[in-house]
């Protein structure tokens, strides 16, 4: 559930998306010796795979007392906050490009707006489990638009090999077998649509801000201050305002905004500087295990078989997705 702004990792993670250029395009190494850049990254990626882990547990919680287009709009308001003052912190200036603006504009909508909605609507009538093993067939879906979108980007046989096993792995999840009978059509259908919604977000984002110079941090906080603008004047349309502020919701908005949709991304954009995006993308594969044990042990959702084992076949058919042919050794 990532709410970053670029093509770095490729991976949506969620609570998600795909990491920011700035990262490979500014130029700028990081500041401080390699040796202490490296010291505590294990402790920050783990604390990273866990509040975005556990997103999908505040998000079954917090629409349990708020309007799901209500609490989306709380979460993304407190994300943009934290993200502006570390902006404030760190001296660094909004994009001032109207283009960009208007770039991520677009961006906001597909890649917070839609699938926050989505995911909040979500769990409204299925588990958290479920909605967590969905948010990982984001790659899945990023193959497949990228073979239309992205010309350059040429499938080899274990990516697609790596396509059919993630479906299957879907199809797993689901009980295929028995009519898919158990499950909230509505709500897996929009649970998976929001994991799509990454995936074209990461689209978008590559064929137009690929090359921008802004930094990341304030790409990213641009982008959740213009999807805070946008659903706060969609939500008055749609819902009443609310009567009561129960306490476990509310923390729960206050968690997933600040912490997973705010302070997550400063930890990615970290992570991505000191050991690359190919070790901070994992990130993506431990986000669906911490989630389903979120939702048996707290809120004592019901695990069968097939659901734990259809999520790491979908995983296992992600990582191929996500795999590159090794290039030859140069021969001299």
């Amino acid at each position: 559930m990532s709410t970053a702004t670029g093509p770095t990792t490729g991976i949506s993670t969620t609570p998600s998306t795909p990491a920011t250029p700035d990262a490979q395009d500014s130029g700028t190494p990081p500041e401080g010796p390699a040796r202490r850049r490296a010291i505590g990254w294990p402790v920050r990626f783990a604390a990273l795979c866990a509040v975005w882990g556990f997103s999908f547990l505040f998000i079954k919680v917090g629409t349990e007392g708020f309007n799901p287009m209500q609490f989306t709009l709380g979460r993304l308001a407190c994300g943009a906050l934290v993200l502006l003052a570390v902006l404030v912190v760190r001296r660094q200036r909004l994009p001032r490009s109207p283009r960009v603006w208007g770039h991520l504009a677009v961006a906001a909508f597909i890649l917070n707006v839609l699938p926050f909605t989505l995911y909040a609507y979500a769990e409204t009538t299925i588990p958290s489990t479920l909605a967590g093993i969905c948010n990982a067939t984001s790659p899945l879906w990023g193959m497949v638009l990228s073979l239309v979108a992205l010309s350059e980007d040429r499938p080899s046989r274990r990516r697609v090999a790596g396509l059919g096993v993630g479906f299957l792995g879907v199809l797993t999840v689901l009980g295929a077998w028995q009519g898919f009978s158990g499950t909230d059509p509505a709500g897996t259908a929009m649970a998976l649509g929001a994991s799509l919604c990454y995936a074209i977000g990461w689209i978008y984002v590559r064929r137009t801000l690929a090359h921008v110079k802004d930094s990341s941090l304030a790409m990213t906080g641009t982008q959740l201050l213009l999807a805070t603008l946008q659903l706060a004047v969609v939500t008055p349309l749609f819902t009443p305002l609310p009567t009561s502020f129960p306490l476990a919701p509310l923390l729960c908005l206050i968690a997933l905004g600040t912490l997973g949709t705010g302070f997550a991304f400063v930890l990615q954009y970290g992570l991505v500087a000191e050991i690359g995006p190919t070790t901070a993308q994992m990130c993506t594969y431990f986000i669906p295990v911490l989630a389903t044990a979120a939702g048996v042990v707290i809120l004592d959702e019901r695990l069968s078989w097939n659901t734990p084992v259809g999520a790491l076949i979908v995983l296992a058919g992600a990582a191929l997705t996500q795999s590159r042919p090794r290039r030859p050794a140069a021969t001299s």
